[in-house]
């Protein structure tokens, strides 16, 4: 009997010691819980390379734009200077992936926060709402608002939404025409192989800078500009949201808007924008 207790009492004591160390695990004790962006010291940050006044990538190698200064400026927040940031680039078609298998730590990339993609990502933000618009050739007078783009060819930019939101949210029966990037979109309309490039505002105020053609100035969807982070960094989304309050309290958001897009002619949201919520 005695034999039976001292082995039953040990194998009590390992699984209670297997039970401590999950336990342990389970608290991040273990080093099984991932560490969120507001608890590193540098930072690896996925931005457009090819959207004037948002997000170029220079001959250097360097980045400058709208996104690029508001990536900095929430770095800094976080404690990561600008030394410590790495900005990668980060087309629409790999902002999920990026982020899921930890390639980048934030994508600050005119990515607008859906339902679908949330799924995916949790969002911080957003930080800037914009407003779809349609930008055409000068030689196309006829076309005045999203429902002139009935039998037209429109770009399709591998993992944007905005041709969707033409095509199946408004029931435009458009031609949707497969490019990769917004900067090959323009290329192709200014070429004749498209007859409308429709995304959002800020995007088309960048690349109009300098092309013929024309916006039409017709809007018609919100645009939820966030900052995407590993599915699941809630602590990390909460300090970025304290990140983009205080950007817009202090001015500096204001400075921002005016700095890339103040000749645009477009007008500026300089408030607060109204959260998601970090889920």
């Amino acid at each position: 009997m005695r034999a039976d207790q001292r082995t039953f009492r040990a194998a009590a004591a390992s699984l209670a010691v297997a039970a401590a160390l999950a336990a342990l695990a389970a608290c991040g004790l273990g080093g099984s819980e991932e560490e969120s962006v507001a608890d590193k010291d540098s930072l690896v940050i996925g931005v457009k390379a090819d959207q004037p006044a948002l997000g170029v990538k220079r001959p250097d190698g360097t980045y400058e734009g709208f996104d690029v200064d508001v990536a900095t400026y929430i770095a800094a927040r976080l404690g990561v200077p600008a030394s410590r940031i790495t900005f990668r680039t980060t087309n629409s078609s790999v902002r999920e992936k990026v982020l899921a298998d930890g390639t980048v730590d934030l994508v600050v990339a005119t990515y607008s926060i859906t339902a679908k993609r949330k799924m995916m990502v949790t969002f911080a933000g957003p930080y800037y709402v914009a407003h779809q618009d349609t930008f055409v050739r000068a030689d196309a007078p006829s076309i005045k608002n999203v429902r002139d783009l009935k039998d037209k060819r429109i770009c399709e930019v591998t993992g944007s939404n905005s041709w969707r939101r033409v095509i199946e949210e408004r029931k435009v029966a458009a031609k949707p025409v497969t490019v990769n990037t917004y900067g090959a979109c323009m290329d192709a309309l200014a070429a004749g192989r498209l007859d409308a490039v429709s995304t959002d505002d800020l995007i088309l105020a960048g690349f109009a800078a300098g092309r013929s053609g024309r916006m039409i100035n017709a809007p018609f969807t919100d645009e939820k500009y966030g900052v995407g982070l590993k599915k699941g960094d809630l602590k990390g989304c909460e300090v970025v949201n304290r990140a983009i309050t205080a950007m817009y309290q202090d001015g500096t958001a204001q400075r921002l808007l005016n700095k890339w897009f103040g000749e645009s002619g477009l007008k500026l949201n300089t408030s607060v924008p109204q959260f998601e919520g970090c889920t």
